[in-house]
């Protein structure tokens, strides 16, 4: 190859790069969230690789896990649930080492390789896998496959070192637009279950308004609020969004020996990957019907006191988060103010009520007693007879008497 031939290469090559980059910027200075960032850099690798496939994985809020987060074939199945720990795996060994690996052909025969069976791509016979950077570190991987043997080019690895190290502040910033958003929403909700409880509404209007708000919050497809009965033995659905009447009548559930039950018993949160599959979880038939799958459910406390369950369900396995389940600890803690709240009210009226019987009944006691010259004893054996017999309550008995006492004095 002459200069001439040489150097027209490397300006095509350089104008090509300086073209990726330019991409890049543009991304960069967009406000695009998460997902469309992803897809923007899945297109920017794909065309510059000519790639069979193209993945990219991201660490979960707590860097343990690496998460499957766009793809250029359609996995929107797989999506958020393809997950490999730090070091597992060719992506899980990028990720950790922060090192690139470039393998020519038989990928998935390399004793790093982890195969997933949602996956085809795994058969693919070349691979090469780079991490993300952002101030250094991996942020997550991305991975370019192709279905038949591939020399990666030094220069080929170069620029997708330099495209991860561009995107990685572009897809970090996206990150933290998307948790802003999120937390926005959670405080939205945590304000509207807030006002609810301050309000003057009814109990049953106060947590089904809590469940609407809670499923909107976290995109699930069954919120519900089960209560704790006074002898602490059965929990029993008191709120819920659904439309399901089947899951409605849901019999109560037994504290002992019942997976909610260990959320009573150990006022300690508790996550189920798929209820469908969990033998201790008693009604998996229904699970299936409604298409149920993953659950959350938190303990309702108040007084150090768990008198209740929040529920979450959603139609498709999730991972819930640490954040998502401190968030509904609140609004279940929220829902038990609410719930204590009414029953002190009650309580309180109970007692207002019992006093003013009390005081009737003493009053009609008496005009009993002047009346028909009976003993105080035999005054009330007379009203409590009259209360039995006419089956109405001894303050409507003794209201009566009063009232006949007061219409034959003329007042």
């Amino acid at each position: 190859m002459t200069d001439t031939a040489k150097n027209k290469k490397l300006n095509i090559a350089a104008a090509e790069e300086l073209k990726i980059l330019r991409t890049v910027a543009d991304i960069a200075s967009s406000e695009l969230d998460l997902a469309i960032t992803l897809h923007e850099v899945v297109k920017i690798v794909t065309a510059m690789t000519v790639a069979d496939s193209v993945f990219i994985y991201l660490f979960d809020e707590k860097k343990e896990n690496l998460v499957l987060m766009a793809s250029k074939t359609a996995h929107q199945k797989e999506l958020g649930k393809v997950i490999l720990k730090i070091g597992e795996g060719i992506t899980g060994w990028v990720a950790r080492e922060n090192k690139p690996v470039a393998i020519k052909a038989h990928a998935y025969k390399d004793q790093r390789f982890k195969s997933f069976d949602v996956l085809p791509e795994d058969r693919y016979e070349a691979f090469l896998s780079v991490p993300i950077i952002y101030k250094g570190k991996a942020i997550g991987v991305v991975n370019v496959q192709h279905k038949r043997e591939q020399d990666y080019a030094k220069t080929t690895l170069d620029l997708i070192k330099t495209i991860a190290k561009q995107v990685g502040g572009v897809i970090e910033h996206a990150r933290l637009y998307e948790q802003t958003k999120q937390k926005a929403l959670q405080f939205d909700s945590l304000v509207k279950v807030s006002r609810s409880i301050t309000s003057e509404r009814y109990l049953d209007e106060i947590l089904n308004l809590i469940v609407v708000v809670t499923a909107g919050m976290l995109n699930s497809k069954i919120c519900s609020i089960m209560l704790l009965d006074d002898e602490g033995v059965h929990l029993s659905i008191q709120a819920t969004q659904s439309l399901s009447e089947e899951y409605k009548r849901k019999p109560d559930v037994k504290v002992e020996n019942s997976l909610i039950g260990t959320v009573i018993k150990t006022r300690q949160p508790l996550v189920v990957e798929d209820v469908r599959h969990d033998e201790k979880y008693f009604y998996r038939d229904l699970a299936v019907k409604e298409g149920l799958t993953s659950m959350v459910a938190v303990p309702m406390i108040v007084k150090d006191k768990a008198i209740g369950v929040i529920n979450v369900y959603t139609k498709e396995p999730h991972h819930f988060i640490g954040e998502e389940i401190d968030v509904l600890q609140i609004v279940a803690n929220q829902a038990a103010v609410a719930v204590e709240n009414t029953k002190l009210m009650q309580e309180a009226l109970k007692a207002r009520e019992a006093l003013e019987t009390r005081k009737l009944v003493e009053r009609a006691k008496g005009i009993l007693m002047t009346m028909n010259h009976l003993s105080e004893d035999a005054a009330y054996r007379l009203i409590h007879k009259k209360s039995m017999d006419t089956c109405r309550s001894m303050k409507e008995i003794a209201e009566s008497i009063i009232l006949m006492a007061d219409l034959q004095r003329g007042i």
